[in-house]
């Protein structure tokens, strides 16, 4: 049993002269420890961003305008000025066009490698594509794709247009993908016919025709490249859809496998109906061409990410090229100790932000390092192979890969060039931040917690500071995080609402298709005007460490990837047999916890074993396989206020052990006898 606060590792003195936030502070000219330089970071943000810009060069024309202006959620940064994302991950590929930019591993062990001199040459020849496709400025590009080189190409493509990006997982089913697409109405769709996960291959070729017909807006689509073309996938180890129903869940917060059917399209051009014409991945790079950036306002959309609330379609959430460009050079920078000679990995999928983050890692000068494929495929200790052969730096994947490798009694080596570890996904126990001090006793824990709406964490490590069990050592820079009571007073060494009382440069600069900002003033300033409430629990301590207990809300966070509970519905209320439903998600105190579906049957109906199969697979076909409920419960009634509304905060407190008339207001329910069928949850893994 590890003691939460425990101290496990502290720098040495050689470790923060040499680290990057170090220098930073000898630029700045400024002494003191790092709280101080925290303090001053969200008490003067317009010199401490426009520090950021001139500190790392950014490329770009710095206009006259003010850098901050307005409160939230309606401040303004940096008005007048004009740079490019790419053209800042790029910078590098004139003067150093043999640096390596780029490794590419998938479970199969294949590697790719590609310099900058390569990456920028790709990146010419698909803009040129783009170009000949009619992609413009402020016109959305779509992949449904993996973790591979391509995908990053074409993404940097898209930003040099000043055209935007959006991308999910090929695990994805088509539900969820075209619940998102529809609603930014792309004028490419890049996508593979398939993707291998766990010694598998699972074809996605009819899910693909399915995502396409959705989407009247196409031009054109591009097939990617599958990875057979390179040499890959035994004919013996293909499984298709049929025999794949039962599925493989993934661990470690991974993209795990989804099924479909269907069989991949011949290689060359041809027409398609509802998508335009159909060219493979060879069309669309096939000429040569000049590698130039269009100069975008500070704020031009740059990529459409996606997080789920509680009602609705998923949250189309639009960031800018400046506030990303700034946001991740810090970052990566200060927080993570990276840049030019490291090696940047993150265990990620396309449909989670931290893809958009590890690519950030270019931004920095680093080598980033792409993964396609089970993090414990052969075994458990994949990942750490990975790391050790490709002397990767910084290390990061997702809390519940630490937890496994702990369960594995897993002792990682030949990571002599591993300085830092990230955590993220979800809070890690004490215990995990045990295991990997006990095994990597030199290597910095970094447990970062922050978001897909902002694209980064809030709060994480930091060089300068020694790591407690338990702890996040400290508030992000810029980031001026407190912890607020129910009255929305500030409070410390109490848990309370996680909330930003300053505006960070990488909030969303609206949600698509939002032109009045409702959505996106209901999602984070409902509850304290001027002040962005995240949703979830955090303790500040007294020495700016910080405790993160999981989300206060009824959002599902499944391995780091939430999805809100009305995409649930959706599909679970299709079945005839279902009349009404309600899904909780048990997890807390850095926990995954249990996901429970309750059900209340239709009249002559059955919650059956055949239905509950049939639920299960609809779930993971049309969701995704990490949103498979553990179990399914059948309760005579579903709760819900006078209004109609589902209790669902206040079913998950009951669960979690509050007593129900303390958890809900009985006087607003419209049928308070049902609480009695919702007892709290006893974990049989324990």
């Amino acid at each position: 049993m590890v003691e939460e606060g425990a101290l496990l590792w502290e720098p040495t003195p050689e470790i923060v002269r040499d680290a990057k936030v170090t220098r930073y502070m000898e630029w700045l000219g400024r002494s003191g420890d790092y709280q101080d330089l925290w303090q001053w970071s969200v008490d003067s943000p317009a010199e401490f961003w426009t520090s950021i810009w001139d500190y790392f060069g950014v490329v770009g024309e710095r206009g006259e305008g003010p850098v901050l202006s307005g409160t939230m959620p309606g401040a303004e940064w940096f008005a007048g000025s004009t740079l490019n994302y790419a053209a800042n991950a790029l910078r590098r590929a004139a003067t150093e066009p043999d640096r390596l930019a780029v490794v590419f591993r998938d479970e199969e062990a294949r590697r790719r490698t590609l310099t900058l001199g390569e990456l920028a040459e790709e990146v010419a020849r698909v803009r040129t594509g783009l170009v000949e496709l009619g992609v413009g400025r402020g016109d959305r590009v779509a992949a449904y794709a993996p973790n591979v080189p391509e995908t990053l190409i074409a993404f940097l493509a898209t930003a040099s247009l000043g055209a935007i990006w959006s991308s999910c997982s090929p695990d994805f089913g088509a539900s969820s993908v075209i619940d998102r697409f529809t609603q930014i109405e792309p004028k490419v769709l890049i996508a593979i016919d398939g993707y291998a996960y766990n010694g598998k291959w699972f074809d996605r070729g009819q899910v693909v025709e399915d995502i396409a017909a959705k989407l009247p807006t196409l031009v054109a689509r591009v097939r990617m490249p599958l990875p057979e073309a390179e040499g890959g996938a035994d004919e013996e180890s293909v499984t298709r859809a049929t025999s794949a129903a039962s599925g493989e869940t993934g661990d470690a917060g991974a993209s795990v496998a989804a099924t479909g059917s269907g069989e991949a399209g011949e290689p060359g051009e041809s027409s398609s109906e509802g998508g335009g014409r159909t060219l493979d991945w060879a069309d669309l790079r096939a000429t040569a061409g000049p590698l130039a950036f269009e100069p975008v306002p500070f704020a031009h959309p740059l990529w459409v990410v996606y997080s789920s609330g509680t009602t609705g379609l998923p949250k189309p959430i639009v960031h800018g090229h400046g506030g990303v460009v700034l946001e991740h050079l810090k970052a990566i920078s200060f927080h993570q100790d990276l840049g030019e000679g490291d090696v940047f990995f993150w265990y990620t999928t396309t449909g989670w932000m931290m893809w958009n983050y590890l690519i950030g890692g270019l931004l920095t000068g680093s080598t980033v390092v792409l993964y396609d494929g089970s993090a414990t495929h052969p075994g458990t200790d994949a990942l750490w192979r990975l790391a050790e052969e490709e002397g990767v730096t910084y290390f990061g994947t997702g809390a519940p890969y630490i937890i496994a490798s702990m369960k594995a009694a897993l002792r990682p080596t030949g990571l002599a060039a591993l300085r830092g570890l990230g955590s993220t996904g979800s809070p890690l126990p004490p215990e995990g931040f045990g295991w990997v001090h006990d095994t990597l006793p030199k290597v910095q824990l970094g447990s970062f917690s922050g978001g897909t709406d902002v694209c980064t964490g809030f709060v994480g490590a930091v060089a300068l500071l020694p790591v407690r069990a338990g702890v996040i050592p400290c508030r992000c820079l810029g980031a001026r995080v407190e912890s607020f009571d129910p009255s929305g007073a500030p409070v410390v060494d109490e848990v309370g609402e996680l909330v930003l009382t300053a505006p960070m440069p990488s909030m969303p600069v609206m949600f698509w298709n939002d032109p009045d900002g409702v959505r996106y003033r209901e999602s984070y300033f409902a509850d304290y005007p001027g002040v962005w409430r995240h949703g979830d629990w955090i303790k500040i301590l007294p020495d700016g460490g910080c405790v993160i207990y999981g989300r206060s809300d009824s959002t599902l966070n499944r391995g780091g990837v939430r999805m809100g509970t009305s995409e649930f519905y959706r599909v679970v209320e299709r079945f005839e047999e279902i009349a009404d439903s309600l899904v909780i998600d048990t997890g807390q105190l850095g926990q995954e916890g249990r996901l429970l579906l309750y059900i209340t049957v239709a009249e002559g109906a059955a919650l059956s074993d055949g239905l509950i199969m049939r639920l299960r697979r609809a779930i993971k076909e049309e969701l995704s396989p990490r949103h498979v409920p553990n179990e399914i419960i059948q309760v005579p009634g579903i709760p819900r206020t006078l209004s109609g509304k589902k209790l669902e905060v206040p079913i998950r407190k009951i669960l979690l052990g509050v007593p129900p008339e303390k958890a809900a207001n009985l006087d607003a329910m419209a049928n308070p006898e049902v609480l009695s069928h919702f007892a709290p949850v006893v974990d049989p893994r324990k």
